[in-house]
Order: structure tokens, then sequence, then C-alpha cells
């Protein structure tokens, strides 16, 4: 089985759980055989490479050669190997539109900069049909992507949709397999001009990002997606009833896959003592609504007044930050909180190390990876009943995200009771174990058989 599969991150370039999971997955798909060419915005040339080929869209011609030519060979120890293609873009996941401008604005400098430095070519001779020495000469050199980024975001998701449709005349593969919104486009192109089935996987809608107040074309691409996709697959039974209800998506071609996680890779992480007498919350994720970081100083106030010892870390950044910081301070909680700012890699595995407690409060959370990678290096988790993972966990404890006072006694027991953070850690570990990619994948794996059947 090859599968297409478009995303828009892929480690250690994430801004997110999206680019994790796709690792996870990819992974899990090459152990059972699939044989997976990723489709990136941009590769970096870092991006993990267990079983990956890694290939730039703007480094080979816009007819794509499959580079394949019976030299591939079976992959080590049984597995099938993975491909990342990479399209240079301008756009990158959870970027505002005002943060789009201004990345946008820089890489246009850069180029103009480049062209600069660089003499153009000389200027072809003139040909009867201009239009057809276009085509040929197009077909024999790489895609240049320097400068023409488009004017605003959606302008950049058609230009990777354009890109990706030539990918699919020139691949070989049986499934296309779309990641995110920013996909949806690229995909319906490139099961249109492949004839082959279109996968459609909600990790998050905008109703999860933006409540009621959703941008509006997000939603008609978000739409437009699901009902071109053969199959729809969900992360959480959460996420699916969303889809269902939100954009009429009949059960009939809805399949839930909850995420996973890999604990031999996180218990190789980090090993930090942690500091005697100042036990560590933690809240790590984006600082975005949807992720309740109000919720999370609320509880923190609640805290402080009965501990104040503990310490509390909001990790990781987005549109609410700078309203955070300012609420903290005005809370009294500036000796309490600290703010990281983004972590990335090896900072995300120390952070956790860290941690006494990790608490994600989200409003709207369609799984969430986080509390597997917490319990993964044995701390205990607390988790809001609105969000996927509190489907598969037992070893957790629940809150409604808008409960601050449930949340803040919750987390007073689990630091000072130790039996219970000793039940809640035993029980995340053996919980961890039986969550592995290698299952889902093969959830993925049988509905491919059927897509393609």
């Amino acid at each position: 089985m090859r599968v297409l599969m478009l995303g828009w991150e892929f480690p250690p370039h994430i801004s997110g759980g999206l680019g994790t999971a796709c690792l996870g997955l990819t992974r899990g798909l090459a152990k059972v055989g699939v044989d997976v060419t990723f489709v990136v915005p941009k590769a970096f040339g870092d991006e993990d490479r267990g079983a990956t080929r890694i290939l730039g869209c703007n480094e080979v011609p816009v007819e794509v050669d499959d580079e394949d030519d019976g030299t591939r060979g079976p992959a080590a120890a049984g597995a099938a190997r993975r491909r990342v293609v990479a399209v240079d873009s301008a756009l990158l996941p959870y970027l505002s539109a005002e943060q789009y401008a201004a990345r946008l604005a820089a890489l246009e400098r850069e180029a103009a900069d480049e062209e600069r430095a660089t003499a153009p070519p000389p200027a072809p001779a003139p040909v009867e049909n201009p239009d057809k020495a276009r085509r040929v000469s197009v077909a024999k050199r790489p895609l240049s992507f320097a400068g023409f980024y488009g004017p605003d975001l959606m302008a950049e998701v058609e230009r990777y949709a354009k890109v990706v449709e030539q990918v699919a005349r020139t691949e070989a593969f049986d499934v296309v397999h779309a990641h995110d919104w920013m996909t949806y486009p690229a995909a319906i192109r490139a099961a249109r001009a492949s004839g082959k089935p279109l996968v459609v996987h909600v990790h998050a809608c905008e109703y999860d990002r933006s409540g009621e107040h959703v941008n509006p074309a997000i939603v008609a691409i978000e739409r437009a997606g699901l009902e071109a996709a053969d199959r729809v697959v969900a992360v959480s039974h959460f996420t699916a009833g969303i889809v269902a209800r939100r954009y009429g998506v009949p059960a009939a071609k809805l399949r839930v896959v909850h995420n996973a996680v890999t604990r031999r890779e996180q218990r190789e992480g980090w090993h930090v003592e942690k500091p005697a007498g100042a036990p560590v919350v933690l809240f790590l994720g984006r600082v975005t609504f949807q992720k309740g970081p109000v919720y999370f100083l609320e509880a923190a106030a609640r805290v402080v007044r009965v501990m104040p010892h503990v310490r509390f870390v909001m990790s990781g950044s987005g549109d609410m930050l700078p309203a955070m910081v300012e609420r903290a301070a005005a809370m009294g909680l500036a000796r309490h909180v600290r703010f990281t700012g983004f972590l990335a890699g090896a900072d995300v595995e120390r952070m956790f190390a860290l941690a006494d407690l990790y608490v994600m409060p989200s409003v709207s959370e369609p799984f969430g990876i986080s509390p597997l990678e917490a319990m993964a290096q044995d701390v205990p988790v607390i988790v809001s009943r609105q969000s996927g993972v509190a489907e598969v966990l037992t070893s957790a404890l629940k809150v409604d995200f808008w409960d601050v006072a449930d949340l803040a006694n919750k987390i007073v027991a689990v630091l000072r009771r130790p039996a219970l953070r000793e039940a809640l850690t035993t029980g995340g570990r053996v919980e961890v174990e039986g969550m592995r990619w290698e299952a889902r994948a093969a959830q993925l794996a049988a509905l491919y058989d059927e897509v393609a059947a």
C-alpha cells in the first residue's frame, strides 16, 4: 500500500501536536508495511530520517521524477520507507494574518536580495508557440519558489495545492491522506488528478480553535475537504461528534483513530532532579482560547492561597500570552507563575521532567497528546472532560474546564497526597505502555485497504 500524505509540519519543526502525531503515524505505518510519501510546505533537511527519504519540491523538476526506478528495494527490518516531499512556503501553522504578512514581507525581501546578487539567465530565443516553450522549460528545471508566496494566507494554501496536484500526477500511490485544513484543497486536487480515494484526518477544526467566532473561509475549506473525502478520520469520539454536527458528515464516513505516544523515547529524555520543597504545576501548549490558559491562572490563584510555595509554569506561545502575563500580575501571581515562551525538542522533555503535575484545562481539545507525553515521563495529569484524550485515560483526574474550584482542589490533592500521586503515576505508566502508534497505524492500514478496494 502506497499513500500520498499531506501535512503542514514534521518534527523537529512543529508548532503543536499535529507534527508529533504525523511522525508517530508515519513511523507506525512503516512498521506495518505502508509506504508513505509525506508532503510538507518546507523541508529543512533535519527531519526524522529513521525510514524516511526526504525530497524538496523546490529542488526537483516540475515534472517530478519519482527517483524510485527500481532502486528502492526492501526497507530495513521489513519496514516500508517514507519520503518527505518539501514545498517551500511562507505559511506556518497558527500564524495570525498579521504574523503571516510580516513573515511574507521578510521572505520577499530575502528573495529580492538573492535575485539582485544573481545574474539573470539569457533570454530565450523567440519561438512560434511561446506557451509550448514555457511548458517545456518548466519541465526541464527545478521549480523556484523564491518570491512567489502570494499576497495572503489563503493564496499560499492555493499555491501549495497547485504544487501538490503536480506531485500527484507523477507519484505512484493508492490513497491520498490529508492532515489539517490547509492541506484540504491540495488533497482534493490530488485525488481528482490521480483518481485515487481521499482520506481526511481531523486533528482539530475551526470550531475547536475559535468557538462560535469562526473564520467562514476556513470553515468553507474544511467543509469542502470533508465532503470530498471517501473517509474522515477523527482523533476522538469527541471530535467525531463535532464533525458530524457542524459539517453534516454521515456516520458511515466517520472513523475514530486515537493518538498515541512512544514511551521508550520519552523515557530516554531528560532525567532532572526536581527542586525540593517547590512543587511545579505545568501548563504546556499554545496560549490560546482553545487551551484554557485563563482557567489555569484562576486555579493557580486559589491554590497559592493554601500552598504559597507552589510554582506554576506556563510554557508556550500564542495570541493570549501577553494578556496572560498581565493577568497574572494583576492577580498577584507574579512570584508564583513563570512564562517560558515556546519550547521544542529537548526543552519540552526537560520541562516535563521538572514538573510534579501537568494540567490541560482545554475548552475544546480534539485529542491532546501532551498528557500522554507527561504520563510517559511519570508525571501525573489533570485533563478537562472537554478533550478527546479523556476518552482513553483512566489514570488521570478529570475536570470541567470552567470549574476552577474543582481544578484547584484536585491540584492540591495531588500535591499533598503522595499515595494519590503514586497511583496516578503508576497507572499512567501502564496505560501509556498500551498506547502504541503501531496499533493506530494498523487501523489506518485497514482503512486504506477499505477505500482502495
